[in-house]
This record gives structure tokens, C-alpha cells and sequence, in this order.
């Protein structure tokens, strides 16, 4: 698959004029509306779920990307900035 790709696999998406959303495994992983962008994991911090959220980010241009040290989740922000991740966070968009 590729990285920059969602997949169909237990994924769904919509983008209409700027908002949007990803539901994997029925969690909203990546919401968009207003230039304000939420990120959930559901409880499920797993590989595929951060894939997925990476994946959303290239395919709808909305510029964070979230990676994994140790068993901590971040996310760099649009803006450059690198903040811990929370489940239901929200943050500027470009």
C-alpha cells in the first residue's frame, strides 16, 4: 500500500470543500473543518492507526505528521512545532 494512499481496508472518508474526516475501524481518526484538525486514535495506538493518520495527512494536504519514539506518540505540527500526541487533540491546519 502506499504511504501517501488510504486504503479501503476498514476505512472510510469524505472531503467536501475543506471538511472532512477518516473513520477507521469506526473512530474518527483525522477530522478537519475550519482549518482545525482533530486526531483520535480510539484507545488504539497502533502502527496501522499512525499509518493511517499519515496517510489522511498527504492525501488531503493537511501538513502534520505523527511519528513514534519509544512508545510515545508526537506530532509535528503544520506549523513546524512538535507537541506530544492526545487522543482528541485539535490543532491549527495550514
Amino acid at each position: 500500500m502506499a504511504y501517501d494512499k488510504l486504503s479501503n481496508y476498514k476505512t472510510t472518508w469524505a472531503d467536501n470543500d475543506g471538511v472532512g474526516s477518516v473513520i477507521y475501524e469506526e473512530t474518527a481518526i483525522v477530522s478537519w473543518m475550519d482549518n482545525k484538525i482533530t486526531l483520535r486514535s480510539g484507545g488504539w495506538k497502533t502502527a496501522t492507526t499512525k499509518k493511517k493518520m499519515n496517510q489522511a495527512s498527504h492525501q488531503f494536504n493537511l501538513g502534520y505528521r505523527v511519528y513514534r519514539v519509544a512508545r510515545n506518540w508526537f506530532v509535528e505540527l503544520p506549523d513546524g512545532d512538535t507537541v506530544w500526541f492526545t487522543d482528541g487533540m485539535t490543532f491549527q491546519g495550514k
